[in-house]
């Protein structure tokens, strides 16, 4: 009901691509409301893509004969999610999202892990030749499992957030420079790092160094901030941005984080994260698993409206670029864009296999990373930790080595705990998402 959504808008108005799409859901009853809605789309009067969407049962239905496959999940339920977010504050620790680093984000991926191993051997085994697309969170540790599981699989992590950074050098270059109407395709940028903690190392527009133009844009507006978005304005707005850390983190080190500050923030020592008023002063916010919920349910009720035909599907172009990726390797063009692949060089200073996200060249059948360089020493020695937290991560889940996970979940920059209310904490959220963790020691 999200990224599905937005598949289905961008490939009913791209001219360029017919096909099927085949639906898999452990709840199958999602599947064939989305194969409904999608189905509906053939007549509407601004579809140009011709495609059937068909809801499957299983896997093996699914995946025989696939060209491509995406995958969007929520691990678990959003029940876990409030344990990975709210319980860490019982100690002290806040979370702006808690899906990535952080406390959060490492038990999410430990209950995430074991099905991304589903996935990767029915991958190999019905369709090998495929190129798959991950959207689910956490981004690194559910891309290195498939490729931990399947080394020959041809797959790679999407994630907008190096979009949002263009935006924002967009915008800046309207009210620096009085240059408007720049679309973020027209300014090309150098990034590296792992997913939600991807830094800029260099930007141009045309013949513009922008670098020295975002040093003076970030030094102007470090106290105040600067909303990209009217939304961000809003400080009952679970998700704005002022972009104070990402300005802060500039100065500091002298590269341009992408991210929104949420996730930023919670790759960082709780600089930002300290208590609710230190986020309050920062300028974004910390977002409630209740928010999820609720709008989970209207998800759920607006799918309803529109199977049964009270509400019209609403078409519309997401932003993302799956469906430009996937014509690019099917050979009808040649992009360039930021992906999460292995680390074969790209990522100079960063581990070796580690997932971490550059740009690539996508052509015919092909993704290949751009050599990035590497980042400034006093950022690389921040990101290489997480790098390699991620790759231990992912032995401790293929494994199922507990002490490993949790060597990995004291060594996060958010854990300040003593060790042993570190161990209670870990004991107390594994036990909130046992069910998701057989044959884990715990």
């Amino acid at each position: 009901m999200n990224w599905a959504w937005e598949l289905m808008g961008d490939l009913a108005l791209d001219p360029q691509l017919s096909g099927v799409v085949k639906l898999y859901d452990i709840n199958y009853d999602s599947a064939k409301a989305n194969e409904i809605i999608g189905n509906q789309l053939k007549n509407a009067p601004e579809t140009c893509g011709k495609w059937e969407y068909q809801a499957k049962k299983t896997l093996k239905e699914t995946l025989s004969g696939a060209d491509f496959v995406v995958i969007s999940i929520l691990p678990g339920t959003f029940d876990e999610m409030e344990s990975d977010v709210h319980t860490p504050e019982k100690y002290g620790i806040y979370q702006s999202v808690g899906d990535t680093v952080g406390p959060g984000g490492i038990i999410r991926a430990m209950r995430t892990m074991p099905m991304y191993v589903e996935i990767a051997e029915a991958i190999k085994t019905f369709c090998p030749s495929a190129w798959v697309i991950n959207y689910t969170n956490p981004m690194s540790v559910c891309t290195g499992t498939l490729y931990k599981i399947f080394p020959d699989i041809k797959a790679f992590g999407c994630c907008h957030e190096v979009f949002h950074a263009q935006d924002l050098l967009a915008k800046m270059l309207d009210f620096e420079c009085g240059l408007k109407d720049i679309n973020r395709e027209d300014i090309s940028v150098n990034v590296l790092g792992v997913n939600h903690f991807t830094w800029i190392t260099q930007a141009n527009y045309k013949t513009i160094d922008l670098m020295p133009v975002f040093k003076n844009f970030a030094e102007k507006y470090a106290n105040a901030g600067f909303a990209l978005y009217e939304s961000d304005k809003d400080n009952s707005n679970y998700f704005r941005n002022m972009n104070r850390v990402c300005f802060d983190l500039f100065m500091r080190f002298h590269a341009m984080p992408c991210a929104g500050d949420r996730h930023i923030s919670e790759f960082m020592p709780p600089w930002y994260l300290k208590n609710p008023e230190t986020v309050e002063n920062w300028g974004f916010a910390l977002t409630p698993v209740s928010w999820r919920k609720d709008a989970l349910a209207n998800k759920i009720k607006k799918s309803s409206r529109i199977v049964s035909g009270i509400e019209k599907f609403n078409i519309s172009r997401s932003g993302e670029e799956g469906t430009e990726q996937i014509k690019a390797l099917l050979g009808l063009s040649q992009i360039i864009t930021n992906v999460n692949i292995p680390n074969i060089g790209q990522a100079e200073g960063l581990p070796a296999d580690s997932i971490v996200e550059t740009n690539a060249v996508f052509g015919k059948n092909s993704v290949r990373p751009v050599f990035a360089g590497k980042l400034p020493a006093a950022v690389n020695i921040i990101v290489a930790k997480h790098a390699i937290n991620q790759l231990l991560l992912i032995e401790a889940g293929i494994k199922k080595d507990t002490e490993l996970a949790f060597n990995v979940f004291v060594n996060d920059n958010l854990m300040t705990l003593d060790i042993k209310d570190a161990e209670k904490l870990f004991a107390e959220m594994l036990i909130n998402t046992k069910k998701y963790l057989n044959g884990w020691n715990i």
